[in-house]
């Protein structure tokens, strides 16, 4: 289905999933998850217009890339070679850079009732990053889940970290700060004043970040959630929305997740105020290619990067 053409004269693309109590819609630009209703419930934030997507989004829904999250100083070194890269955030370069993943046209390699794929060419220099990278999402509602599963092949050496960005309400409306979370995490990446890991991973025990028992996201909330949690074992998490009853319980095969809720969200510049949505990013840590005790994102010719993340729905 048409959904809308860029000022360049390229076709965006929408696409329905689904399965059972669950419907997707997923847009070929920025590989966009636009919506995800489970039950009739729209459970992430999505906007109206392909404008709108291009001028007020906050990375509503999109793959993230070629690496998500922050890397200090817009640069890094990779076998004695130091790249730079945009700084469009402070002094960082942020998911990507100021083109990344999440604004570009994706094409369809694969779409049916319950699946799409969507592949990407990310030339050598692009945004600064080495290698020519061929990259693919799959979105799949299976049951009372989507999986997003992730590949990628560089022709060079390179740094890749893939992640989905959507903002997650379970109640469909209002904010998220009375939604109860757990995360499997014994232990997550404390920041300085740029949102840079300091190396360190500290234990949430006794800290606003612990998240090891189910409590609301408000409840002691320290300003802003924004932070990378080092999973434990299977990686799973679980959220419920409390009145309703709504449950999504996420598992992934990536180390972190980048737990956000989406405190700087303001109304203004996107159509969502402050918690109208909460993130869960699963991913690489930040920064890995300036921290080598970190697990390492480098991806060589020869090898195949893959990743997947559940999303499931419990009736």
């Amino acid at each position: 289905m048409m959904f809308g053409t860029l000022p360049s004269g390229e076709r965006v693309e929408r696409f329905e999933l689904t399965s059972g109590r669950l419907r997707a819609s997923v847009l070929s630009y920025g590989a966009v998850l636009q919506s995800l209703e489970v039950s009739g419930v729209n459970v992430v934030l999505g906007l109206d217009t392909l404008e709108d997507y291009l001028t007020r989004s906050r990375y509503f829904g999109a793959i993230v890339g070629r690496y998500g999250n922050r890397i200090a100083n817009g640069s890094f070194t990779l076998d004695g070679v130091t790249y730079t890269l945009p700084r469009n955030n402070g002094p960082s370069s942020l998911h990507g850079g100021v083109e990344g993943f999440d604004r570009k046209v994706w094409t369809v390699a694969d779409a049916g009732d319950a699946s799409v794929t969507l592949t990407l060419t990310s030339p050598d220099g692009d945004q600064g990053y080495p290698g020519t990278l061929n990259a693919s999402v799959t979105y799949t509602a299976d049951g009372d889940a989507l999986r997003i599963d992730y590949t990628a092949e560089s022709d060079a050496p390179t740094v890749l970290n893939l992640t989905n960005h959507s903002y997650f309400n379970l109640a469909g409306g209002g904010d998220v700060l009375g939604h109860e979370m757990r995360i499997g995490a014994e232990h997550y990446l404390p920041v300085d004043d740029d949102k840079i890991p300091t190396g360190d991973l500290a234990p949430v025990k006794g800290t606003p970040f612990d998240f090891t028992t189910p409590h609301a996201i408000g409840a002691r909330l320290d300003g802003a959630y924004d932070h990378c949690f080092v999973l434990d074992g299977s990686g799973d998490m679980r959220v419920v929305e409390p009145v309703s009853g709504l449950t999504m319980e996420v598992t992934t095969t990536e180390p972190g997740v980048q737990f956000y809720a989406g405190g700087m969200l303001d109304g203004v510049t996107t159509p969502y105020g402050p918690h109208a949505g909460f993130c869960l990013e699963t991913q690489h840590f930040p920064d890995s290619p300036n921290q080598p005790e970190f697990p390492s994102t480098v991806l060589r010719p020869g090898e195949r990067f893959t990743s997947s993340t559940t999303y499931r729905f419990p009736a």
